[in-house]
């Protein structure tokens, strides 16, 4: 099927993807002055008074904003708010659709990152959440950290912390089946932009202390003088040995690799130079860093890519949903580190461990069930 061609036309069908729909019904006088004037008065005079009174009349506490300036849409780079409204029309329907929030696209013209800051400050008060999409990094990191120290709803830039959740649960299964002891192993990430950085943060909380992270040029060490402010800082908490070298030598010896990075940049011969039954995760859009054949023709004990053609599929849309549903229901004034690793093991316990087999340690995203399984561990794990 060329889903290209298939999403054009129902785009132009449809005009989009989204649509606003009504609670109530207006077919009477009665019906029009109590939704409207003068009955309207009554709930927002109540909400004046108490504040905390706008979640009991008003749907902000399942309403999310999708915010995107359009600087780094997956696989088509930097191509602006107008471009990128499919993208976030399509986030919006999966809310909807998966954890039955309602979501509306919030695209920006402007990549000034006090300028988004203060738009979105400025629309949070009809808003229960923030998701932060397709905002490329250094700039993602100070967008997110400025927004949620201006409000008190839940910032969450799920091209960060998303990937990290999902891919967490998928090494803590991938570990189980292949008799790994988390704190002993050795991971790898190649791609140190957003999601690489959240996804060492994310290992760290699950206990893995030996994370390297590499860029384009090769291993994050405290000496490189090359790093912006953000490599400096993940290269301040990785690699505690301090190697040197290309992703060459940076994979030899590790018992995982995670890749946020580009297209066959894993060779078969790099996959052997890892530890016996090695994990792999190739998660490159759309070409992996290495496919997953050639991976396991290399010894690779289990493979995943972000893809939907193979098994194993790190896929976003099995953890924001119920992310931000359990956070909702919790009020949840930001989502916190001990939110997202409940989180990770709540989708890794989706699957049983007599389940578990090489092509089957993350459930699909069709899975019955899974953001309500998610956002109950998230509300749990939620304290002031």
């Amino acid at each position: 099927m060329d889903y290209y061609k298939a999403s054009l036309k129902m785009h132009e069908e449809n005009k989009g993807k989204m649509a606003v729909a009504s609670k109530v019904k207006v077919e009477t006088k009665d019906d029009l002055s109590t939704a409207y004037t003068p009955g309207v008065a009554e709930p927002c005079r109540k909400i004046y008074e108490n504040p905390d009174d706008v979640y009991k009349y008003t749907n902000k506490s399942n309403t999310v904003a999708v915010v995107s300036d359009g600087s780094a849409v997956l696989g088509l780079g930097n191509i602006g708010g107008l471009a990128s409204i499919p993208v976030m029309d399509g986030k919006s329907l999966l809310f909807k659709e998966f954890a039955g929030i309602d979501a509306f696209p919030v695209c920006l013209e402007t990549q000034e990152v006090d300028e988004i800051v203060n738009i979105v400050k400025n629309i949070a008060p009809t808003l229960g959440g923030i998701n932060l999409e397709d905002i490329s990094a250094p700039r993602c990191f100070e967008i997110e950290e400025k927004l949620q120290s201006q409000v008190n709803i839940p910032v969450f830039h799920d091209d960060q912390h998303g990937t990290a959740v999902v891919v967490s649960a998928a090494v803590i299964n991938a570990a189980k089946l292949t008799g790994r002891d988390l704190s002993r192993m050795k991971a790898i990430i190649n791609g140190a932009g957003a999601a690489g950085t959240a996804i060492a943060k994310m290992l760290m909380n699950l206990g893995i202390e030996d994370v390297v992270a590499c860029d384009s040029k090769g291993i994050l060490t405290r000496e490189r003088n090359d790093l912006n402010e953000a490599k400096k800082r993940l290269a301040a908490v990785t690699n505690k040995n301090q190697i040197k070298g290309t992703l060459a030598e940076a994979v030899k010896g590790r018992d995982l690799f995670i890749g946020v990075s580009a297209a066959k940049v894993l060779t078969q011969d790099m996959v052997k130079s890892m530890n016996e039954n090695a994990i792999i995760f190739a998660m490159a859009n759309p070409e992996p860093e290495i496919l997953p054949d050639l991976a396991k023709e290399a010894g690779a004990a289990v493979v995943g890519t972000g893809r939907s053609d193979y098994p194993n599929q790190i896929n976003n849309v099995l953890i924001f949903p119920g992310i931000f549903k359990g956070a909702l229901a919790a009020r949840a004034k930001r989502i916190t580190e001990e939110m997202k690793t409940a989180a990770a093991f709540a989708l890794a316990g989706v699957i049983e461990d007599s389940q578990l087999k090489p092509d089957y340690i993350i459930p699909s995203a069709f899975y019955p069930q899974v953001a309500d399984i998610v956002a109950e561990a998230v509300k749990n794990a939620w304290k002031e």
